[in-house]
């Protein structure tokens, strides 16, 4: 009963119901349309990486580097369009080639951990987690730990505005669940993380599908921070920090295995409604950073813990 529940692709979002249920008359505000507009709008940098976290996770490998790329990606945007002495300061392209930037930064570090982890074999663990060290470092020391501020208004909108980030989010979901729910390329991913070796004798070419998950995941992370430095109007050398638990745990409350060969981007979506949801409607009873983080941990330790029951009931 308790897999089968726990398995079901509606369970987290019988969460959310419960979660306003329970909450929502106790809670001034929770469920007025103001705060849910906040609440999606709040959600939409969380679900660009998450989605791609939930793609090397299917992959049976993991990337701790992401909010890292974030960073990288905020703060060579900044550099490129800020008005005070950006690189392409009033240009006419500043806002375009600065997003692109963005996202080219996240695509090659993203490309940089898949060539290490896929060819070179190396530990994705130790990569990913080596790439964070660096990149941070690298970001710091190119910001003199400074944030970049004086970026153009055209460029606000991506951020503050709900129509334009919520388009970019959704095209990019869309794209991310066709590829791997109505192409080959899905089923050699979710073929590798079920068992990289047979996948291998299959003729799956296990590196290139391997190297691809960490690219898409790095650009994942570069598109996020689109959206959060355009929200914060800030390119800052930090931005992201504090996000990798919530990354990693809205892919796994959705039902993303961390063994690999399991998982899905609309689940996903629902992981990531779920821990916003949470952590707005703890902000708004006035619980504190660190008391909100406690539960969030707990939390995400319970589906962790559902991870391993589902991985029974499939074994059986």
């Amino acid at each position: 009963m308790i897999q089968r529940l726990a398995s079901s692709e509606f369970f987290v979002l019988g969460l959310c119901a419960l979660l306003l249920a329970g909450l929502g008359p106790f809670t001034p505000g929770l469920l007025s349309a103001q705060n849910l507009v906040n609440v999606l709008a709040a959600m939409l940098p969380l679900l660009l990486v998450a989605a791609g976290q939930t793609v090397v996770l299917i992959g049976g490998g993991i990337d701790l580097s992401v909010t890292a790329i974030i960073a990288l990606a905020s703060v060579a945007g900044a550099k490129i369009m800020t008005l005070s002495g950006g690189w392409m300061a009033a240009h006419p392209a500043a806002v375009p080639v600065a997003v692109g930037a963005m996202l080219l930064a996240g695509f090659l570090t993203g490309l940089a951990n898949g060539i290490a982890i896929a060819w070179l074999r190396m530990s994705a663990f130790i990569v990913t987690l080596t790439s964070l060290m660096a990149v941070s470092g690298l970001t710091v020391w190119f910001t003199d730990s400074k944030n970049i501020a004086d970026l153009p208004p055209g460029f606000f909108s991506l951020g503050q505005r709900l129509p334009p980030a919520l388009g970019m989010a959704a095209g990019a979901l869309a794209l991310t669940h066709l590829m791997l729910t109505r192409s080959i390329y899905g089923r050699w991913i979710h073929a590798v993380g079920h068992n990289a070796a047979t996948a291998r004798v299959s003729g799956v070419p296990v590196p290139l599908i391997t190297a691809l998950s960490y690219t898409i995941s790095g650009l994942s992370a570069g598109a996020a921070a689109i959206l959060l430095t355009g929200r914060l109007e800030t390119g800052s050398p930090v931005l992201g920090q504090t996000m990798m638990l919530d990354i990693i745990g809205a892919a796994v409350i959705g039902g993303t295995s961390l063994f690999g060969g399991r998982g899905n981007v609309l689940w996903t979506v629902s992981g990531v409604l779920f821990l916003t949801l949470l952590d707005n409607a703890l902000n708004l009873r006035g619980l504190s950073h660190f008391v909100i983080m406690m539960i969030k941990g707990v939390v995400i330790l319970l589906a962790a813990g559902l991870d391993v029951v589902r991985r029974r009931g499939q074994e059986e």
